[in-house]
């Protein structure tokens, strides 16, 4: 009995082996171009969404452009201090 269940699973294994190296090999079918945008505007609340998530990162990417702009101005100042008290070894 133990060598049948033996090969039950060693066939089990080979079976399920065979079938994931199916599953990899075969591509992913491909979505139709403006499949996103139709859903967009027919579904009210994905578009809701949508826009939500667009407002969120364009305000992250505002944030992150400010806050860059303000380090570029803080470092500017800093150096036309330097420069117009002439202090040239504290520039670290």
């Amino acid at each position: 009995m133990s060598s049948a269940s033996t090969r039950l699973r060693v066939r089990l294994a080979l079976a399920l082996g065979a079938a994931k190296v199916r599953l990899i090999r075969q591509p992913a079918r491909p979505t139709p171009p403006f499949t996103e945008l139709v859903r967009i505007e027919s579904d009210p609340a994905y578009r809701a969404l949508f826009c939500a998530e667009v407002d969120a990162a364009l305000e992250d990417r505002l944030a992150t452009r400010t806050a860059a702009v303000e380090e570029i101005e803080s470092a500017a100042e800093r150096l036309k201090a330097l420069i117009r008290h002439g202090d040239h070894g504290r520039a670290a």
